[in-house]
């Protein structure tokens, strides 16, 4: 059985559904690769729960700040690797077990001059890793087209066009610098938010942050990579925050584990890989009330997990994986 997590619910970052993961891959034991970082939950959940080494890795040099003060603890066990995910089978192969949190953290958000949030004013940044164009190079200067498909095609906002159109009307009089000067033309241009609804700039500010740190295509690349990493035997366990992110990572593994049946059954067979992975469940495994009510985060938060097979890595095209697209010419911080 699977240690169980405890946390100070006074910590920057609050793992959701750390104890469903250490349920779910257990036992805990080998090499492990957390390929968010962030504020660490999971990389001491795991070697607190019988890991013998997690390898730590993250593009965003604040992670790797905060654990200063108890990493050291950990010794040789915890092994940190500025980088990013989706290039993990170049640190390390043969892996036990692989997990990923994706999304921005809280310890991102919390932070005004990071430029994520639109309830703090700050610098209008977005970027995890500090390189490459900002968001407000994006608003900035992309066209109205260009800026139009970034928020439909990674927010899903269905004003995206109205949206579009204010921003570069509004950029004319005084160029885009600050969240808050952003989040107020979004503003203007949707209705007021009933009680219980989230604030209109949620949709585009999670596009704008998608399109500068390119999170798809990491993510794409990533599940590939950790295919590549993983040996047979071991674990791969994802949470995802929106329904685009949770759809790639299940018809990822719906796809390389062979479960997703013949779309057309007049068609003729056709031969299949062998399987790369053995679903844990079909379905996607969600927080139960107490720890919602303990971490509202966790509320959208949908865990899946897979098991390694002996089979063979192979490779599956971004279509297939429902990787969304956004026609620009944009060039993001993420190669």
């Amino acid at each position: 059985m699977a240690a169980a997590a405890s946390f100070d619910a006074s910590s920057p970052h609050i793992p959701v559904l750390l104890s469903a993961i250490l349920e779910n891959v257990a036992p805990v034991e080998g090499v492990w690769l957390d390929g968010t970082f962030g504020a660490g939950g999971y990389t001491r959940g795991l070697l607190d729960a019988g890991a013998s080494c997690v390898i730590a890795v993250d593009r965003d040099p604040l992670a790797f700040e905060m654990a200063a003060g108890w990493a050291a603890s950990y010794g040789e066990r915890l092994v940190q690797r500025p980088g990013v995910f989706s290039e993990m089978d170049e640190f390390a192969t043969d892996l036990d077990g692989v997990v990923l949190d994706l999304g921005v953290s809280s310890m991102q958000l919390d932070q005004a001059e990071r430029g994520f949030s639109f309830m703090r004013d700050g610098p209008l940044d977005m970027r995890m890793g500090r390189e490459g164009p900002t968001a407000a190079d994006i608003v900035n200067t992309a066209s109205a087209e260009d800026i139009a498909n970034i928020l439909f095609q990674y927010g899903e906002e269905r004003a995206s066009r109205r949206i579009a159109r204010a921003i570069v009307a509004a950029r004319e009089v005084e160029p885009f610098t600050s969240t808050l000067q952003l989040a107020a033309v979004i503003e203007g241009c949707l209705p007021r938010a009933k009680p219980g609804q989230s604030h209109p700039a949620t949709r585009s500010f999670q596009a704008l942050r998608i399109a500068v740190n390119d999170e798809y295509t990491e993510l794409y690349q990533g599940l590939m990579a950790a295919e590549r990493a993983l040996k047979a035997g071991g674990k791969l366990a994802v949470v995802t925050f929106h329904s685009v992110e949770d759809r790639m990572v299940k018809r990822f593994l719906t796809a390389r584990s062979g479960t997703g049946g013949n779309a057309n059954r007049y068609a003729p067979e056709v031969q299949r890989e062998a399987p790369a992975f053995v679903l844990k469940s079909r379905k996607a495994i969600v927080a139960d009330a107490a720890e919602v009510a303990s971490n509202p985060r966790a509320r959208s938060a949908k865990l899946r997990v897979a098991v390694r097979t002996d089979a063979p890595a192979g490779n599956i095209d971004a279509k297939s994986v429902g990787v969304p697209m956004a026609k620009t010419g944009l060039k993001t911080g993420v190669s």
